[in-house]
């Protein structure tokens, strides 16, 4: 294929991106508002409390515009999401986006520093096992990272701050500091909340490419590269590899956004007050724009990740430049 088709082909990648994300954002975004008609809360039964008259629930909630009707109130709500304005909260009044762009930064750096490692250190132990596949080395690996595939996160972290933080003081224990403030002080405190989720993602990555390296040793393009005489180095990275990222790819389009939002114990364990944590105390206060707008942005994040992951897999995989 040439250079000059790559261009068409990221357009066309990102309109049907665009065809399948807009409807599936929308009918995500109305299922989450629906969600304080379907749980009957009420910013008035958190201000006033159980006992609170009818008059003074149907005061407060004329207040909040809760007493407009439904497709009103969604108009208006989803007309802030597209301006990033995601409400207030019922809590204590203060502005939902402010709150989550708080926490998210915490997240996002925990999580990309996860996915990093997760990546690094699984792509090498899945080569590894592939290049030297039915061997001691393959079941090695391949018992490795079964082990640490269903070890706990948070079990993870209070090993990590007992052994490298307590004793050894090679880490904070706790805390965060913004990257602004210096990038050493920001990596020494994301280090073991990141080595602590990323075990998930080595285990994940190290099995998937493995799986799909071993299958792509098999196919017949490969076997005609060893008849032709080309080199290993360049079988492995010309025909291997490149037909082996696929899966891989796919799995960490997932994996990211779980990343960020899944960490609530793991947020609690280092003293991070992150995304996870936030919809964690917004659930539990009943704080109905709270917990919509950790789903907004959870679906953004998403959907925005499988985009970046769908434009990689046109440049890197040759399926997807054959438009397969």
């Amino acid at each position: 294929m040439t250079v000059s088709r790559t261009p068409g082909r990221v357009l066309g990648i990102l309109a049907r991106s665009v065809v399948i994300f807009v409807p599936v954002f929308l009918v995500a975004t109305f299922v989450t508002f629906a969600l304080r008609s379907l749980s009957g809360l009420s910013p008035a039964r958190i201000q006033l409390g159980e006992e609170a008259t009818p008059e003074a629930i149907a005061r407060v909630e004329a207040q909040w515009g809760l007493d407009r009707p439904f497709l009103v109130q969604y108009g208006d709500w989803i007309g802030g999401v597209l301006h990033g304005q995601l409400g207030a909260s019922w809590t204590n009044g203060a502005d939902i986006s402010t709150l989550i762009g708080l926490g998210l930064g915490v997240s996002l750096s925990v999580a990309t520093f996860a996915l990093v490692i997760g990546v690094v250190v699984g792509f090498a132990l899945g080569t590894l096992a592939a290049l030297r596949r039915t061997t001691w080395v393959d079941r090695a690996v391949t018992g490795f990272v079964t082990v640490i595939s269903v070890m706990p996160a948070f079990v993870v972290g209070i090993v990590l701050v007992a052994v490298l933080a307590v004793q050894l003081h090679l880490f904070p224990s706790a805390g965060y500091v913004p990257a602004g403030q210096g990038l050493g002080p920001w990596l020494a405190h994301i280090t073991l909340p990141a080595l602590a989720l990323s075990l998930d993602v080595v285990a994940d990555v190290a099995r998937q490419l493995r799986s799909s390296l071993v299958a792509a040793y098999r196919e017949n393009y490969v076997t005609g590269a060893v008849v032709r005489g080309l080199s290993p180095r360049r079988i492995f990275f010309v025909h291997v590899l490149r037909n082996g990222l696929g899966p891989v790819l796919a799995t960490l389009g997932l994996k990211f956004p779980a990343l960020v939002g899944a960490s609530v114990v793991t947020e609690w364990i280092f003293g991070l007050q992150g995304f996870g944590r936030f919809a964690n105390d917004s659930a539990q206060a009943g704080d109905v724009p709270g917990v919509q707008g950790v789903l907004v942005v959870s679906i953004a994040l998403v959907v925005a990740f499988n985009l970046v992951v769908n434009l990689v897999l046109a440049r890197v995989t040759p399926a997807a430049q054959r438009g397969v």
